[in-house]
């Protein structure tokens, strides 16, 4: 997960690059521009998930409010040095998600950015159940079957975007963008079909019907979803005659 992290004391950026890294966070300090035109990139699809993280300033209630004119819908958390409930009341008003007071310890802010991710996208729980499939929210592998999936880094990231989206089409473009928009090199463009090909192998290998979960909707893109009824009965003959090596 990536976040843009505004910090002017260079100081304290150090000690929150590290607890950010910690708990897998990958945040790119921004300075006061990135609140007058590095805004638009966060407006495309695939974005909405990117925390912006504003530490203390001057300034900090200006910046909320130009995120939030720019049209960003993004988790927006303040990072404050010392409690003040008018300050705290004041930053939400103006349109932060939330305020965290020091010291800021990077697996907190993991979970808080998860919690408002989660819940922009309609999910008030921890995780999502899509037929044989459980998805988690806060870092955890799925569960398919009763079984836990291993995913790699990137793996899970994609099956991650995919779940919060679940049943509904996302496109190729859109999913690249949420995993590599941030990244120095971004790798080649049929890098995202690989992935797809490797999620559905493991899933399908875990499932008891078989069912391979991601869907390709041709032009547009892909679609976590439970398969139909009728497509299961067609699969479950099948999965019976592989060897119970491969189904594993």
């Amino acid at each position: 997960m990536r976040a843009y992290v505004f910090e002017p004391r260079e100081k304290r950026r150090a000690s929150l690059q590290a607890e950010l890294e910690n708990v897998g966070l990958q945040p790119l300090f921004v300075g006061e521009e990135f609140f007058e035109t590095g805004l638009a990139p966060l407006s495309q699809p695939g974005s909405e998930h990117r925390a912006i993280l504003i530490g203390e300033s001057a300034d900090t209630h200006r910046q909320i409010r130009a995120v939030r004119a720019s049209g960003c819908d993004n988790p927006l958390i303040v990072l404050r040095d010392f409690r003040n409930s008018t300050d705290t009341a004041a930053a939400l008003d103006r349109g932060a998600d939330d305020v965290i007071v020091s010291p800021i310890k990077g697996s907190e802010v993991f979970s808080r950015i998860n919690s408002i991710v989660r819940r922009f996208h309609g999910h008030a729980a921890e995780s999502v159940s899509v037929g044989e499939v459980t998805a988690y929210f806060d870092g955890r592998d799925p569960i398919v079957s009763g079984a836990r999936i291993r995913l790699s880094k990137r793996e899970h990231s994609i099956f991650q975007h995919l779940a919060l989206n679940s049943n509904k089409v996302i496109s190729k473009n859109a999913i690249y963008d949420a995993v590599y928009g941030m990244s120095a090199d971004q790798p080649f463009d049929k890098v995202i079909d690989v992935y797809i090909c490797k999620l559905r192998k493991k899933i399908a290998a875990a499932s008891s019907s078989g069912a391979q979960y991601i869907e390709t909707i041709h032009g547009r893109g892909y679609k976590l979803s439970a398969p139909e009824e009728e497509d299961i009965q067609t699969l479950e003959p099948l999965r019976a005659a592989m060897p119970i090596e491969a189904r594993i």
